[in-house]
């Protein structure tokens, strides 16, 4: 009998979804599918600043399986850049943090921030879907 599935935490879906070359055709053929859990490895990893290890307990699945994840995103964002193919973010195993996990009120839930009352979103000036307010890159990326 197969291992059940054990859903991926994320916070909050990606503003934006599409990403692509600006001002001439796509160089290579096809778009790169990057899945909503990848999305959220690298926002926890690289925008947050957390660990493998502090990811992996923030999206509720072992460290060995973030380290896949991660490295399976890092290699299509470097096959959109390099081979000057858009990129598409959907799809994917996971479910959207209800805010009430004991992780949530730690550095990466964006949907916790939110709903702590500290007005977000971009029309309040504070992260959009999808955006953390940064560790290590400054506050709030627009």
């Amino acid at each position: 009998m197969p291992r059940p599935m054990k859903w991926r935490r994320v916070c909050s879906l990606p503003g934006n979804t599409e990403f692509g070359p600006i001002g001439a055709s796509a160089g290579g053929v096809g778009t790169v599918a990057m899945t909503v859990d990848e999305y959220e490895a690298i926002r926890l990893i690289d925008l947050e600043g957390m660990t493998q290890e502090e990811c992996a307990e923030q999206m509720g699945i072992a460290r060995t399986t973030i380290q896949r994840v991660y490295d399976g995103a890092r290699r299509k964002i470097a096959e959109s850049i390099v081979d000057g193919r858009p990129l598409h973010i959907g799809g994917g195993e996971f479910r959207l943090c209800d805010g009430d996990h004991e992780n949530c009120f730690r550095k990466g839930c964006a949907r916790a921030r939110c709903r702590g009352g500290d007005g977000c979103g971009p029309a309040a000036g504070g992260p959009g879907p999808g955006r953390g307010h940064g560790r290590r890159h400054g506050q709030g990326r627009t």
